[in-house]
């Protein structure tokens, strides 16, 4: 019975580093779609979203399924329990995805980027992209320092999302309304992938330390986190 419960959390991991690529896969061509007016990559984000939705939605299921045949303790309690909040971390950054790339459609055959800020977005997006990957590989090995470069990046993003709007709000910018709209949208969907990441990351680096105190002390790098 206890190969079988085991079994079990290590398929909950698999599903969630499946979703994670997949999730990473989105936000690679939702990127790529926004910065060049693809349409047609941008529809395939749009469509894969729904892949992403019931695999996550599979993955609850069976968690929950675990939870009532199971009744895990302890750590295997904290796995399926982090196992349920990480999956909808990760559903959620595949609409973020989904969005940008509903961003892109929208204004075709038009750029979806407002003049001035193509540099900027590439790099949000560089820095998403590479966000999701560190992800995938966090939940993959749980390699803690990897934490470090998530929260990094996310870092970086918010800075780049205040100097967006600080561009639309100056008395320099000449974006019609639609153009100010897109910025700030697109900016806030590449603000909050990488904010749903560091949260995943905090639940991964629970499940090690078991303590949220912890847990909020190293993501946020202060002293005496672990």
């Amino acid at each position: 019975m206890r190969e079988v419960f085991h079994q079990s959390l290590e398929d909950v991991q698999a599903r969630l580093v499946e979703i994670s690529e997949l999730v990473a896969e989105a936000i690679d061509k939702a990127t790529r779609a926004f910065g060049t007016s693809d349409v047609a990559l941008a529809e395939e984000v749009i469509e894969a979203d729904d892949i992403i939705d019931e695999k996550a939605i599979a993955l609850d299921e069976l968690a929950i399924e675990i939870l009532a045949r199971q009744q895990p303790v302890a750590r295997d309690l904290r796995i399926v329990v982090s196992a349920l909040r990480v999956s909808a971390s990760l559903e959620r950054m595949g609409d973020i995805a989904e969005h940008i790339a509903q961003l892109t459609r929208m204004r075709f055959p038009e750029r979806a980027i407002p003049r001035g800020l193509k540099s900027t977005f590439t790099k949000m997006g560089e820095l998403d992209v590479e966000v999701a990957r560190q992800l995938t590989e966090l939940l993959r090995t749980e390699d803690h320092s990897l934490i470090d470069l998530i929260r990094n990046a996310d870092d970086e993003l918010d800075e780049l999302h205040a100097s967006v709007f600080e561009k639309v709000l100056s008395d320099s910018w000449k974006g019609e309304a639609a153009a100010t709209v897109d910025a700030t949208l697109a900016s806030r969907y590449h603000e909050r992938f990488a904010d749903h990441a560091v949260s995943v990351a905090k639940k991964v680096l629970y499940l090690s330390t078991g303590d949220w105190t912890t847990v909020d002390s190293a993501v946020a790098g202060q002293p005496g986190g672990a």
